[in-house]
């Protein structure tokens, strides 16, 4: 039997509208998750008197958590629909799941927003919409959670539905191509097969939505990228590269370019998992030797592409991103580190443009005097060094960045335009 295809989703939402518990439930339901399992956290749970919990914490395996009843570590959990196996990236915090996003750690290919049914939509609820846009989530479930909560009332189910579609509209989303699907995690409604408790609601489960979603492109229509991880020096064959390409093809014969340094030659061979390959093709990792590139010609953090289409070295960028935290205010001089792709390149904040509105993305102030967490904005900015980073919209797979400094993660982003060099 073929593998199926992989597809990773993210569960957001506000905190407390009952993601962890949704997560839980689907992995239960797809026998994930073994039924004795579950009686263990059931009875565990009960003792505690939180009985409420007990799919939940089929995620939240920290004792600690549990004390707690809160969602701390990112699980990464498989489980199988019909057509696709998913891998979840539970998404505790915020700034977790925002930084796993953009450095690709859990590149999502869909969300399932979880919005509960009496509190309806709240900050967070905007900022994870508004995001997801930001990060390149383009297919979304909503699951309106809870629903035993409100009575399983179809009122309440159409004005958090109105609310929702409002504020997917805001960024961009078309609401009337996502499925609104009224759940109660904890009593398992609409999350396998339809529920009785809701006549009114004729559309599919979230199984049957999961589904439904479609198995993103593989991007190997785009230009060639394949971001440096490491180079090695091996005795008969020379130096050979690793890394993931991330668009386009690779062919034996080829003659490609590493980028900031300008080394050109044809490559000799491709190996994956210690085997010859004819060509690779985006998600191979794989080791390629080129003739004429030796060691001091390319480090971790260069990307490779054709010689005929180099990948784009910035003199400057402008970039959007949002601020997540700081322990002050950002202004103009501002240099902290930029990770993109294998890259670590320090670059200096040159201009802050506009400050948006982070709940709409709309422009709320030009030339703003400073930035502060909570923000998002429009920067441009001027690596120290040469650095690739492409256009979200020409190369979304090269274009998202994530600003760390004082060992946290400051801001998350994407480029939307380059300066070449």
């Amino acid at each position: 039997m073929a593998e199926k295809p992989h597809m990773n989703l993210a569960v957001i939402g506000h905190i407390d509208h009952g993601k962890s518990t949704l997560v839980g439930r689907l992995m239960f339901e797809t026998g994930a998750v073994p039924a004795h399992l579950i009686e263990k956290y059931k009875a565990e749970a009960k003792e505690k008197g939180k009985e409420s919990f007990a799919f939940a914490w089929v995620m939240d395996t920290l004792k600690e958590e549990r004390e707690r009843g809160i969602t701390i570590d990112i699980a990464h959990k498989r489980f199988d629909t019909d057509k696709y196996y998913f891998t979840v990236v539970d998404c505790p915090g915020h700034r977790d799941f925002v930084k796993n996003m953009i450095t690709g750690a859990s590149q999502a290919d869909a969300a399932i927003l979880v919005v509960a049914a009496p509190d309806g939509v709240m900050d967070q609820t905007k900022e994870h919409v508004f995001l997801s846009r930001t990060l390149g989530i383009n297919q979304l479930i909503i699951a309106i959670n809870k629903m035993d909560a409100a009575d399983y009332s179809e009122d309440r189910y159409n004005q958090v539905k109105k609310d929702v579609s409002q504020l997917l509209g805001m960024v961009g989303f078309k609401a009337s191509e996502i499925p609104f699907i009224p759940t109660s995690a904890f009593e398992g409604d609409n999350i396998t097969k339809s529920s009785e408790n809701t006549p009114w609601y004729k559309g599919p489960s979230i199984l049957e939505a999961l589904d439904l979603l479609v198995e993103p492109e593989k991007p190997d229509k785009l230009p060639l990228r394949i971001p440096v991880q490491d180079a090695y020096t091996i005795s008969g064959i020379g130096t050979v590269p690793v890394g993931r390409v991330e668009t386009g093809v690779m062919k034996k014969g080829d003659n490609v370019i590493f980028m900031p340094s300008g080394a050109t030659g044809e490559v000799k061979s491709i190996e994956m998992h210690h085997e010859e390959q004819d060509q690779a093709v985006p998600g191979d990792n794989i080791g390629w030797n080129v003739r004429g590139i030796g060691k001091a010609d390319v480090r971790r953090g260069d990307v490779c592409g054709p010689a005929s289409n180099p990948p784009s070295v910035a003199d400057e960028f402008t970039g959007q991103i949002v601020v997540l935290q700081h322990p002050s205010a950002i202004t103009v001089g501002y240099t902290p580190v930029f990770h993109c792709h294998t890259a670590q390149t320090a670059g200096t904040f040159m201009s802050l443009d506009k400050k948006l509105d982070p709940k709409s993305g709309e422009v709320k102030e030009e030339n703003p005097t400073f930035i502060k967490a909570g923000d998002a904005a429009i920067i441009t900015v001027k690596p120290t060094r040469p650095m690739v980073i492409e256009p979200v919209k020409e190369i979304p797979q090269l274009g998202r960045f994530a600003v760390r400094d004082m060992g946290m993660t400051i801001a998350a982003g994407m480029c939307m335009s380059v300066k070449q060099k």
